[in-house]
């Protein structure tokens, strides 16, 4: 199996890490606009080679592409024009909705597989690679019923061999969802990151006083605006309403604790406590 990573940051690099331990991969070559991360990629040993994407496509079984959303369907459909292309190819964008709709009267869809492994670290770039990222991870897959059989089980085999749990799930549902777990609490980070900054000047203070809640919760904000950017942008569909529904939440703690109803937050917090709940397994369907 020859594979083939565009994109050499955290999850292009994680995914090469794990195709060659786990014995998916016998040869991985790799592609990165940033000369640096390619040199760094190969002395780390997460790519045996470099290689153009044109020459990536016509070589290679498996072509991952592995970088910001709006970059990667460009990239896609010029992987599904190559005549020489042989690949199949995948993504692991956080949307999915716009990479389908941008692809799907392709005459080559069929060698296309989307995907979106939810794993991650607020880190970037090769170094940021880790072993066994996706181990008990899930990774959906979407229309599946729109790539080849072939295609599909070689990614969907990808994802056994690197110990991920697999979700078939339909592209605009996906991306729904994924605005309410993920994409709202990055800009909730994000949000957070910029108020501490406006108000506390200090910024010895901030490292002095920072707490372990403070710093779970301000993480996402160590992202990277390159990546972030155009998720947010693609999924505002979904997005906007979410936001606007945690603008109502923040809103009733000010009101609550503008007027001192000191019961009225206790509710809303004992609410909130729910979460752990579903955190924890205890999930009700429906």
């Amino acid at each position: 199996m020859k594979l083939g990573i565009i994109g050499l940051g955290l999850i292009g690099g994680s995914i090469a890490k794990d195709a060659r331990t786990s014995g998916f991969a016998s040869t991985i070559v790799g592609y990165d606009k940033n000369k640096q991360h390619i040199n760094e990629a190969l002395s780390l040993g997460l790519i045996d080679n470099a290689e153009t994407i044109a020459n990536m496509n016509a070589t290679v079984d498996l072509i991952i592409v592995a970088i910001p959303v709006d970059v990667a369907r460009n990239v896609v459909v010029d992987l599904l024009n190559q005549e020489s292309g042989i690949a199949t190819i995948t993504d692991v964008g956080s949307t999915k909705s716009g990479i389908c709709k941008r692809i799907e009267n392709h005459p080559k869809r069929q060698m296309f597989v989307a995907g979106h492994p939810i794993a991650g670290t607020e880190n970037a770039g090769p170094s940021a690679a880790v072993d066994h990222l996706f181990n008990n991870k899930t990774v959906i897959l979407c229309e599946q019923e729109k790539s080849s059989k072939a295609s599909f089980d070689l990614v969907k085999n990808l994802y056994i061999k690197l110990v991920a749990n697999i979700r078939l799930m339909d592209a605009e549902d996906h991306d729904r969802h994924m605005a309410y777990v993920s994409h709202l609490s990055h800009i909730s980070s994000f949000a957070l990151g910029l108020t501490v900054l406006d108000m506390e000047k200090n910024e010895k203070t901030i490292f002095d006083m920072a707490g372990s809640g403070f710093s779970s919760t301000v993480r996402l904000a160590k992202s990277s605006p390159e990546m972030w950017t155009p998720i947010l942008e693609h999924n505002s569909e979904y997005l906007i309403p979410a936001l606007e529904q945690y603008i109502d939440q923040l809103q009733d703690f000010k009101t609550f604790l503008k007027h001192k109803k000191t019961a009225d937050i206790y509710q809303l917090m004992a609410n909130a406590n729910e979460i752990r709940r579903i955190l924890k397994g205890d999930i009700q369907n429906g």
